[in-house]
């Protein structure tokens, strides 16, 4: 059994109104080991006039507060470990690696939410981004920015959910075909264990598009090249889903040929069994 869910979010997110106690007793409730609060953060995120409260700005003095307290009062039941999902993008990669060491993480996912700081531009999530592309255009300028986040910015520990922008494309009849850009996964995979980082297998992607992220065959090719880092998230913004879906993310990995997967502790590795 997988015993920590390492991508939570909780009321610290903006698009989050689940309370960290809550969160807490959830995990006891499923037989978790640990709970990992990885709550959003994106640097100068664009806010949209039609959402002004989708900011993504954690107050990490009050989060890193109150997780204490709380690490404290449930440290007979559960481990309680301090993460943060912080957006990557170009424009404010330098000032990333700055805070990462400002406060005391266990695990940083990084994340690319946008591929430059505009919302409808940038953002995979608006129509509006795929305006002047095909659909594998699209893609692929999405898939390659991550490749120059990862070359440009050092303070995160796993990449998350690779390919996050198949969630959201305006026309649910195309087909994401791996093997359209298999080619640029191929450099972004080996550029992260070049350096060290690891990636996650996301399940909030089965209700979406009926598979984790990454696709299996991305989970596929990190192994192949010598992947070893690999941590398991349900991207839960309400405790019911947390641990959605890791029964299949399990069989993936097994499938495949994983042993082990990671969680994350004084921002360090450690492995355990599947």
């Amino acid at each position: 059994m997988i015993t920590a869910d390492l991508h939570v979010h909780s009321s610290f997110s903006s698009d989050s109104n689940e309370s960290p106690v809550s969160i807490i007793e959830e995990c006891i409730k499923k037989g978790f080991s640990y709970v990992y609060f990885t709550d959003h953060h994106d640097m100068d995120f664009p806010v949209s006039p039609e959402n002004p409260d989708m900011d993504f700005q954690l107050d990490f003095d009050s989060y890193i507060k109150t997780l204490t307290k709380l690490k404290e009062e449930y440290r007979d039941k559960i481990e309680v470990l301090f993460g943060v999902e912080q957006g990557i993008c170009p424009d404010v990669a330098p000032r990333i690696s700055e805070l990462s060491n400002s406060y005391p993480f266990d695990f940083i996912i990084g994340s690319s939410h946008l591929t430059c700081l505009s919302v409808t531009k940038g953002d995979p999530y608006y129509p509006t981004y795929y305006e002047g592309m095909t659909f594998v255009e699209a893609y692929r300028k999405y898939f390659e920015s991550e490749v120059t986040n990862v070359r440009t910015t050092d303070g995160f520990d796993v990449y998350g959910h690779l390919d996050y922008a198949v969630r959201y494309c305006p026309d649910q009849s195309f087909v994401y075909n791996f093997d359209d850009y298999r080619d640029i996964f191929e450099v972004l995979l080996k550029e992260l264990i070049s350096r060290g980082k690891g990636i996650e297998i996301n399940t909030a992607g089965i209700t979406k598009i009926g598979y984790p992220h990454p696709h299996i065959e991305a989970l596929k090719l990190y192994k192949e090249l010598g992947g070893e880092i690999i941590t398991i998230g349900s991207d839960a913004h309400v405790k019911e889903n947390i641990g959605y879906g890791f029964d299949k993310a399990e069989d993936i990995l097994k499938s495949l040929g994983y042993n082990y997967y990671t969680i994350f502790k004084n921002r360090k590795p450690e492995f355990l069994p599947l």
